[in-house]
């Protein structure tokens, strides 16, 4: 029924009355009258439907109102992001809703520049499981919230919490209000106590929906997964063992899921054959299986800081599923024949055995092709990695023609000690050979894509749609403002347009922040069933297929391309797949935003905690954002600290919107972003995730400074 209303609903921006409804269904019966009403109720509390006040019923995206997710800063107010944009909701206009509630909307003030709204109702409360402090107080139990977005006050049952002491990290579920800003809950689990190791990231993670421990029903299944292949399994691809091929890996230091093998050959014709081996996780982690289930609940693996919450157990990952070096692996094989312009001219996909022959590293091979050093026991593969090197400049240089957007992004790096706690922040090291697996990693992925997209079977892509005009218009407006002139229409989205922006910006001062800023104007990239390209990739077709180890959707679309490949695609797994691709999709992503919500606030986290041993100390920084109530300001080692305007004592400062500056009333003296700034350390709280600076001085330009 729901879905027959929502058909007549959506064809028309109209209101109907229930009897209209009631004729256009060409309902009868009293019981069928009473299913429509209920239907249309449901509808409505879903956020999906509409009711006027004349009792009219519409398609929610037609009425005034907007619905979305609220966002609430520690301080109060908060803001609604809806298909819109981001609407503001001050602390009067919030009307009980939390931290994270689906609500609808209505706008204050229509024409006000900046939109603000007040929330009419809340559609939905994803407080599934919060983590907080135990404490009890006059005999009773209460939870002090870790999320400070959320002030309440949760008391739990007494009964419940026989083994919870002062201390205890908990994880626990929101029940009904009490009064005021006092809600029930109830005690899910005990964490561990706040001073154990690593509990700071377990509770986050928690929070999250991240969990460390897997099912006892998938952990029973890994009885049956042995711990290397069998003859069978070397039998079945003898067709393509290429065990006697040069293949290794490249990673990091520290990896232990190794997803990814490449090879490489130049063919008589002048063409390169590059060869990507991709883990066959789907071998063992068959689909709908209890490892399967889990791997689909997780989505992905979380990296927070020195911890690692995998998508499948370690026995898989770390294991038999891991390309590790001297040991023979099943996979799933991408041979591409690559011209002397990038394109791949014809290639072939098939199941192998491969036996990777060294699992070298990134500092490595960088030092090979970077610096001309050729580290112990990397002799006889030079040749090899001086001809990938080769052919990934060809294939950079075919995506950088068709508009592939470099943002350079730099990351922080967390070093910790023995027991987890945070003892250095640096920059994590990008070099030739990070940039030469990206390469491989995406001309596989696009491969791959398109073979199942012109075969027009159901399959999961990675997408990333074109921005918002307005969001880029306003991103050149401010542009201008710091008196920059950029060549090429404001309305041009082509992302050619916007890699030529950040060409003409990236001998600025300030070309980190403005990237990191132009950055925040696209949209997010997500799963879908429906291919529509990748905007920042500037490619026509993509999806991940390159990391089965520790995304589901790759390990999704091997299970896909499988059954193609073995011929097993009919109506009915069509079928099937369309129908479940949809939930794997929603989820995937859903879930992919929740690992990088929980890794930023992990990394928050452990900076607070690294500068609580540095308070006092003087750094250098740049000016990264301004808001009214003060002016972010980042290290070079990517930490980040709030200037408060309260701690800006040498003058009373005024905070202009539009050019997003800080100017001082008396002495004239104007902050803007890229501003270089001497800072002291003056507070660092792990509890707020928060840093605090006061300036020390603003760097002068000299008169060479202020011509470059």
């Amino acid at each position: 029924m729901k879905e027959q209303l929502l058909e007549i609903l959506k064809a028309n921006e109209t209101a109907y009355e229930l009897s209209d409804l009631i004729d256009k269904l060409n309902v009868k019966s009293s019981e069928d009258i009473q299913e429509v009403i209920k239907s249309l109720n449901e509808l409505e509390n879903e956020g999906t439907v509409y009711r006027t006040k004349r009792d009219k019923f519409m398609y929610f995206p037609y009425c005034h109102l907007l619905q979305g997710k609220l966002e609430v800063n520690k301080k109060g107010f908060g803001f609604v992001r809806t298909n819109d944009g981001d609407i503001y909701i001050g602390e009067r206009n919030i009307n009980g809703a939390l931290n994270g509630d689906t609500v609808i909307i209505e706008l204050v003030d229509k024409n006000a520049i900046k939109k603000e709204g007040k929330i009419l109702k809340i559609v939905s409360r994803d407080l599934k499981q919060l983590v907080g402090e135990f404490y009890y107080q006059n005999n009773k139990a209460y939870v002090k919230l870790d999320d400070n977005k959320l002030n309440i006050i949760v008391e739990l049952p007494k009964e419940e919490c026989h083994e919870a002491v002062n201390g205890h990290k908990v994880a626990i579920s929101l029940g009904k209000k009490i009064k005021n800003n006092i809600y029930k809950g109830n005690l899910i689990e005990i964490l561990g106590h706040k001073d154990d190791p690593r509990i700071d990231i377990k509770s986050i993670a928690y929070k999250y929906g991240i969990v460390m421990d897997f099912p006892k029903e998938a952990i029973e299944e890994l009885k049956n997964i042995p711990s290397e292949i069998s003859q069978k399994d070397i039998i079945d691809r003898k067709n393509h063992d290429l065990r006697d091929q040069i293949i290794f890996t490249i990673d990091g230091d520290d990896t232990k899921d190794i997803d990814d093998a490449i090879s490489i050959e130049k063919l008589e014709n002048g063409n390169y054959k590059l060869g990507v081996h991709i883990a066959d996780v789907s071998n063992y982690v068959t689909h709908n299986s209890e490892l399967d289930k889990s791997a689909r609940d997780r989505g992905t693996s979380s990296y927070l800081a020195d911890t690692v919450i995998p998508m499948l157990p370690h026995y898989l990952s770390n294991g038999i599923c891991s390309l590790n070096p001297n040991v023979d692996r099943l996979a799933m094989t991408v041979y591409m024949e690559i011209d002397n312009q990038g394109q791949v001219v014809s290639y072939d996909i098939f199941e192998s055995v491969i036996s990777s022959r060294k699992q070298m590293t990134y500092k490595n091979v960088n030092k090979i092709l970077e610096e001309n050093i050729i580290p112990e026991g990397y002799e006889e593969y030079v040749d090899t990695l001086n001809m990938m090197r080769e052919c990934s400049d060809i294939l950079r240089k075919r995506m950088n023609d068709r508009g592939y957007l470099n943002f350079e992004q730099e990351e922080a790096k967390i070093i910790t000690d023995e027991n987890g706690k945070c003892i250095d922040v640096k920059l994590r090291e990008r070099g030739i050979g990070e940039n030469m697996i990206e390469n491989f990693m995406i001309v596989t992925n696009e491969t791959v894509a398109s073979h199942v997209f012109y075969m027009d079977l159901p399959t999961i892509y990675r997408i990333h749609e074109y921005p918002e005009e307005e969001k880029i218009s306003e991103f050149l407006k401010y542009v201008s403002l710091l008196g920059y002139k950029l060549t090429g229409k404001r309305t041009d989205l082509h992302p050619k347009h916007i890699q030529k922006i950040l060409e003409e910006l990236s001998d600025k001062k300030e070309y980190k922040i403005l990237s990191s800023k132009l950055l925040r104007c696209m949209r997010k990239a997500i799963y879908s069933k429906q291919n529509v390209g990748h905007y920042g990739l500037a490619s026509k077709i993509y999806t991940h297929f390159t990391s089965p180890i520790r995304r589901y959707p790759d390990l999704t679309f091997h299970t896909i391309l499988k059954e193609i490949l073995h011929g097993n695609m009919d109506n009915r797994e069509i079928a099937y797949w369309n129908q479940a691709l949809m939930y794997i999709a929603e989820h995937s992503s859903e879930r992919e935003r929740a690992s990088i919500e929980c890794e930023r606030e992990v990394d928050d986290l452990k900076m607070a905690e690294y500068m609580q041993d540095h308070i006092g100390e003087e750094y250098t920084g740049m000016v990264a954002s301004i808001m009214n109530f003060g002016m972010f300001v980042q290290l070079n080692n990517m930490i980040e600290g709030l200037v408060h305007i309260k701690d800006m004592k040498d003058d009373f400062y005024n905070y202009d919107e539009v050019s997003e500056t800080l100017r001082g009333e008396r002495t004239g003296k104007i902050y803007k972003l890229g501003d270089e700034v001497d800072v002291k350390v003056i507070a660092a709280s792990t509890e707020e995730r928060t840093i605090d600076f006061e300036i020390v001085k603003k760097k002068v330009l000299t008169r060479n400074e202020k011509n470059n």
